[in-house]
Parts: structure tokens; sequence; C-alpha cells
């Protein structure tokens, strides 16, 4: 997979073989110079390569100043015609946005107006809490989305304190890669945190060769 200068997409122009919608989600995370951000768009140059990311209004506000370095917890999107990428710097936030997706009818534009319209702590409490009126004043939020925001998440997100622990332990890009991965192969999330989490066990950091084949021996038996 290289960079397509005349298209500015990432394209499979070496690899012909291979199908890139299995590749491109590889991207989980991005570390670079910030060249540009705006409230809902940042520029990352990484290895020569100016990556345009989606942002949240939390993000942007917390972001350095242009020409800063950044890292980026990154949300690959691939449809048939795009491939665009979202970014968060808290790795608590990329989960909610990817817990988002999974509401019928949210997709990720959708997704970070709802995570710039409401910090994500409060959403999640007003989400288990089932408050339909905090949740109908995010912009594009009508009764029906909330209603299924509250029906298909209120089991599925965890307490402010587990959120706290899951964005702690889960603090490594080489970890994130391998619980994207797993997720990609048709795993439920929460059956790849725990593969990784008995993979990792109490050792030191090991490569994501390692922890990926091991996680993956876990989730086959």
């Amino acid at each position: 997979m290289s960079w397509n200068q005349a298209s500015g997409r990432l394209s499979c122009v070496d690899c012909p073989a291979l199908d890139c919608r299995t590749i491109a989600p590889m991207i989980a995370h991005l570390r670079g110079t910030l060249l540009a951000k705006r409230p809902n768009q940042a520029i990352v140059e990484t290895h020569g390569v100016g990556y345009d990311v989606a942002i949240s209004v939390p993000t942007f506000t917390e972001m350095p100043a242009a020409g800063a370095e950044v890292a980026l917890h990154v949300h690959t999107h691939v449809r048939e015609d795009a491939l665009s990428l979202y970014g968060f710097l808290r790795l608590a936030e990329k989960h909610l946005f990817e817990k988002l997706l999974t509401v019928s009818g949210i997709g990720p534009k959708l997704a970070i107006t709802i995570l710039s319209g409401m910090p994500a702590d409060e959403m999640v409490g007003a989400i288990r809490g089932g408050d339909l009126v905090r949740l109908t004043r995010i912009p594009g939020i009508g009764k029906k989305t909330a209603e299924r925001m509250v029906l298909e998440l209120r089991d599925k997100l965890p307490a402010p304190a587990g959120a706290s622990e899951m964005s702690a332990r889960l603090a490594s890009p080489v970890e994130e890669d391998v619980i994207s991965a797993l997720v990609n192969l048709g795993y439920q999330r929460a059956a790849a945190d725990k593969a990784l989490s008995a993979a990792r066990g109490g050792t030191s950091p090991q490569s994501f060769e390692v922890l990926f084949r091991e996680a993956l021996g876990l989730l086959s038996k």
C-alpha cells in the first residue's frame, strides 16, 4: 500500500493482489507534526505524508499548537469510494466513538458531531441513565436516535471508573493495533480486550506479532 499522489489517497498500486479494505483498518495510531487544526479537522504529517484526520471539538480543544508533535488514536472508516481517518487524543473517546457506530442510523460523521456536543463522561452517564432530554440537546440527535442510543448502548458502556481503567490499560499503540486487528477479524471488542489482557499477563511490553498471535490463539479455542 502506498500514497497515490494523483488521487491523494492510499492505494494498493504496489500490492494489487491485496484488498485495501482489509489493510486500511490497521491504521490505529498516528504520530507526527501537527500542520494545521480546525474544530473538526487536523492535518498531521508523518514520514512526509500529510494525513487529513476528522476530529471532535474536545480533541481540538486539547490539541497543541500547529508545529508541535501530536499523537492520535485513529479509527479508519473504509467505504467503496473513500478511506477516512477519525482521530482522538483520548483512547476512551475513540472507544465511545466506535460504540456509537454500532447504533442503528449513526455513521462516523454523526458520531463525531455527537462527541462534539457533550463531554464523553457526561454522555456515558446520560446513556446509562436513560436521560433522553440531555441527549436530544446534542445537535443532530432527535428523540428516536436518542432512544436507540439508550436501548442499544445502556448495557454496553462501562461505568466511568471502568472507562478510566480501560483507557490506562490500553494506552500502548501496539496493543491498540492488536485490538483493531482482532475487531477487524470479526471478534467483539470486549472479547478482544479480554484476550489481549490474558495474552499480555504481567509481562513486559511485547511485539505486535507476539501479542496478536497469542490473543488470536485464545479467541480461537
